[in-house]
């Protein structure tokens, strides 16, 4: 009977509520990853935009269309959330903020801080008709 009482335990992550700093981590590991993957994309539009007028008409039309501009809008809260928990980490780094009070709060912050900085530029692209 034992031996039944010393098995492995299943866990499954999806059902541990994580505290928001974990949160706040693995995004920031996350939005770091997807930068690095649209980094080739981003040289491609620009290679291509640089090359010639119907390259730079073609780059703004793919840019001006409304599924881009969603994309625009989503990287812009993975920038913003990774620029400000990396400012948080180094914060960190530097003994400011290690209390978990205060870790807890500036969490919050990076989370509300990005969204609201995505939803700025959602509104910058979508109510304004800024072209790009």
């Amino acid at each position: 009977m034992s031996a039944l009482e010393n098995r492995p335990v299943f866990l499954n992550l999806l059902k541990i509520r994580q505290p928001v700093t974990a949160v706040l981590s693995i995004l920031h590991r996350v939005s770091g990853v997807v930068m690095v993957f649209l980094l080739p994309g981003f040289v491609y539009l620009l290679s291509l935009s640089l090359r010639d007028q119907a390259g730079f008409d073609q780059v703004v039309g793919l840019l001006n269309s409304f599924p881009v501009k969603i994309l625009a809008v989503m990287l812009c809260w993975v920038f913003a959330h990774h620029l400000l928990a990396g400012l948080r980490f180094l914060m960190l780094d530097f003994d400011i903020g290690v209390e978990r009070a205060v870790a807890r709060r500036t969490a919050w912050l990076v989370h509300a801080a990005a969204a609201i900085l995505a939803l700025f530029s959602a509104g910058l692209l979508f109510h304004t008709g800024i072209a790009f």
